[in-house]
């Protein structure tokens, strides 16, 4: 068995809404009996970040959609790639 323990979304997430209305990180750890560095990278994940169209995301869901970004890049290479390859033996 691994020495830590796996927290859902829905708690890291309610942890993080506990530190912006207030409580402090060494409060959070010591009532939910996490660690100090858990929690920060659960701060840093889950902060939010206001766009220019009043639209919120997470660090997170930023990360998701570069992640995503990347892969559709790389797809669009491969095709562009494959486009030039038939229509040179197609002449």
């Amino acid at each position: 068995m691994s020495g830590f323990k796996r927290y859902d979304e829905e708690f890291k997430q309610s942890l993080v809404n506990l530190y912006q209305t207030g409580k402090t990180q060494s409060e959070l750890c010591k009532d939910y009996g996490v660690s100090a560095s858990a929690l920060a990278k659960w701060i840093k994940q889950y902060s939010q970040v206001r766009l220019e169209d009043n639209t919120i995301l997470t660090a997170k869901q930023i990360q998701d959609l570069q992640k995503r970004n990347a892969q559709l890049e790389e797809e669009n290479l491969i095709l562009k790639k494959a486009s030039a390859i038939f229509m040179q033996n197609s002449k």
